[in-house]
């Protein structure tokens, strides 16, 4: 695995310790860590912009889905400065991913995310 590689993978790394932080404190730090303080999120459900909003859809994500954890599917592709990877969103009790999705990210100099646009692939009807 080169250097450029081992940057895309813990970029997206650290993007799933965000999504998966047991609690606010540990979001808000995991957040602070993926992103830049400018850093933004977009994708069919919103479009936000620094850290305590990254943080909210994180949250209002988690709280509509209490049990599951998001994880990556397949591997980390990057060129430049631009990483893109998929997702399930899986149930810790039986397996089952509701919800799955595609997201691209682009990076700052030092390997933190400041934009993420996401797409979904898989919603539950309803949802």
């Amino acid at each position: 695995m080169s250097a450029q590689s081992d940057r895309y993978t813990i970029a997206v790394t650290r993007y799933f310790e965000a999504w998966n932080a047991p609690d606010a404190q540990a979001r808000a730090k995991a957040v602070a860590d993926a992103w830049t303080p400018d850093g933004s999120y977009t994708d069919p459900l919103a479009d936000v912009g620094g850290h305590e909003e990254i943080a909210a859809v994180i949250t209002a994500a988690r709280e509509q889905f209490p049990g599951f954890a998001f994880r990556l599917t397949g591997a980390v592709d990057g060129h430049h400065d631009t990483a893109r990877f998929s997702w399930e969103l899986v149930s810790e009790v039986d397996g089952s991913a509701p919800v799955a999705g595609s997201d691209v990210v682009a990076l700052d100099g030092d390997g933190r995310i400041r934009t993420v646009l996401g797409f979904l692939d898989r919603v539950p009807a309803g949802a």
